[in-house]
Formats: C-alpha cells, structure tokens, sequence
C-alpha cells in the first residue's frame, strides 16, 4: 500500500515540474522582444562643455581617461555621453550615425573619426567625448 502511495506521489511531482516546464517555456515565447526596429528617430542636440550640468562634467572628468558610455538625466532632458579614451594626439572628432528609439530602449550610434593626415593633430594627448542631449525618455540606452 505504501509503495502505491510513493509511485503516486512521484508521478504527480513529475507532472507538476513538467506543467512548470512547459508554463515556463511557452510564456517566454509570449513575451514581447526587442527586435531593435525603428519606432522613430530622436532629434538631439550636441551639448558643448559649458551647457553639460555640473554633475554630469564632474562625472566625465573622472571617467574621461579610458572608454565610456553613461546616461545622466535632469528631469527635463536625457544626456547620452560616449567617451573614447586617451587618445596620442588632438585632431579627433566625433559623428552620431544614428539615435532613434525602439519598442524596449534608446538606440545610439557614435563613430570616433581620426585626424586627417593634412591636419595639424599635435603632439598632446587628447581626451575626446561627446555629449548629446534629447528628450527626457526613461527607455534603457543601448550604445553600438
């Protein structure tokens, strides 16, 4: 009587992981992805040093060394930075390819151009970010 009772319990057990099993694996397929499409693009503005609140410039004077990507917000606009790290020389740029929003998140796409060779580059190093503010948003921010 008693092994009946333990087969018993052991096939309900079974069933109920495989019903978790199967719950689990077809609400996954259900949930909305991110399939990166466009649901329009952002318009921003280049924000020089004098416009990037204080906070922000404090921020990127201790990261500016090495590469880096950060958001900030003041409530009434979104701040995306990408820093590109100590460069050997100046002469250096900085292109926004493209900034637009998808259904899960903010995309930004930024291009670190060199000096051209007819350029005077110099001989100092050189530290080159960019800032770029658009609207206040509160999707993730994805940088590629």
């Amino acid at each position: 009587m008693r092994r009946v009772m333990d087969r018993k319990l052991f096939l309900w057990l079974m069933l109920l992981v495989a019903w978790v099993f199967i719950v689990r694996c077809l609400s996954g397929c259900s949930v909305g992805k991110d399939d990166g499409g466009k649901v329009r693009d952002l318009e921003f503005t280049v924000v020089g040093d004098a416009e990037v609140p204080a906070e922000l410039m404090k921020t990127i004077e201790e990261k500016k060394g090495s590469n880096f990507k950060l958001t900030f917000s003041d409530g009434q606009g979104l701040y995306i930075v990408n820093g590109y790290g100590e460069q050997p020389s100046g002469g250096y740029s900085i292109c926004v390819d493209a900034l637009y929003l998808t259904e899960n998140s903010i995309v930004i796409d930024t291009e670190l151009k060199g000096p051209e060779s007819s350029e005077e580059a110099g001989t100092e190093k050189s530290y080159p970010y960019i800032v770029v503010k658009t609207e206040y948003l509160e999707e993730p921010v994805v940088f590629q």
